[in-house]
């Protein structure tokens, strides 16, 4: 079986060219390669197989396209490389021409990294594993969304430095809405639940997947509150909570919590920085792929020793699961 990693020529030499995208292919071909390595002139010669032979110009601009993508998509590897520290499964080798994967079994960070990945070229997101055998099945793709869940939950928890709680539906323990709010709400103490006249019947999670607090000691309003919204589909920029958040609290506390809820984007995708601008002014904060694994390796600080971070003990079942599935590949092949 071989990987059959597809990569558009024209995403990394068009305008502007896509070395988010690049990077990711070298790096899903390290991740499944037998030598845990992938060079990185790759991306030069997967671009220049598909160059034209006439007419010249086209064929010289192909190749100077190449020698960019090549450099862009470098530069942005050791980007991720320093935003992500330890979490950053992947080196480049002294000389280098080689992206290595330096994936441990017991890291939570790096399988964070490794999940967001693939859940950033499912097929029906990227071309990168679109008819590759190495692309999950319909099983794996729902584990490893609600992997991403958990992961997302104590990611948030390391943001704040506070505890965080899954609310997305369904939820890990099998509750229903209003008795996992009340839970939730008897710790953070500002408002008082109560599902109001109109409110909808049967809410599911109303569009929020994750809560997290730090109360201060005196048990008083006016402390870091942030609901999230977790999405690892096509359209999660349909799904920003910034508009929304007045509407839960309208709808589901009696006396609505004074202090105000900061509205949080968690995805598992790469984003370019013009983007990512964008993203956070119309969607609130965001953890993207540079930031969650980070943050979910923070969650072992002496610092967040006793903090409630909710399915947190699913963590170690992602690593697992991310070592099983290497080890799956790499034997096929």
């Amino acid at each position: 079986m071989t990987l059959a990693l597809y990569l558009p020529p024209d995403s990394v030499t068009g305008s502007p060219p896509d070395f988010n995208l690049a990077a990711d292919f070298l790096e899903l071909s390290a991740f499944f390669a037998e030598t845990s390595s992938a060079p990185v002139l790759e991306i030069k010669n997967t671009i220049d197989i598909g160059a034209p032979e006439e007419p010249v110009d086209v064929d010289d601009e192909m190749r100077a396209g190449s020698e960019e993508a090549v450099s862009g998509t470098v530069n942005l590897i050791e980007t991720r490389g320093s935003a992500l520290g330890p979490a950053y499964p992947y080196k480049l080798d002294s000389s280098g021409d080689m992206l290595e994967c330096m994936w441990q079994g017991d890291s939570l960070g790096q399988a964070a990294y490794v999940l967001c990945l693939i859940l950033s070229n499912l097929r029906s997101i990227s071309p990168l594993l679109g008819s590759s055998p190495v692309h999950p099945d319909d099983t794996d793709i729902r584990k490893l969304r609600e992997y991403f869940q958990a992961f997302a939950t104590a990611a948030l928890a390391a943001e704040i430095r506070g505890s965080s709680w899954s609310f997305g539906f369904p939820r890990p323990d099998h509750s229903s809405f209003l008795v996992k709010l009340k839970e939730i709400w008897r710790v953070i103490r500002d408002g008082q639940v109560e599902a109001q006249i109109g409110a909808p019947t049967q809410p599911k999670d109303d569009q929020v997947d994750v809560f997290a607090a730090r109360p201060h000691p005196d048990q008083l309003p006016g402390f870091l509150l942030a609901a999230a919204q977790v999405a690892t589909g096509q359209n999660w920029k349909e799904k920003s909570l910034r508009g929304h958040l007045s509407a839960f609290k309208s709808r589901w506390f009696s006396q609505q919590p004074v202090t105000d809820f900061i509205p949080y984007m968690i995805i598992p995708f790469a984003r370019g920085d013009e983007e990512f601008l964008d993203d956070v002014r119309t969607m609130g904060n965001v953890l993207h792929r540079l930031r969650v694994p980070r943050r979910v390796e923070e969650t072992r600080h002496p610092s967040m020793a006793g903090t409630t971070i909710e399915s947190y003990e699913r963590l170690k079942g992602a690593v697992r699961w991310v070592t099983a599935y290497r080890s799956h590949v790499g034997a096929a092949t």
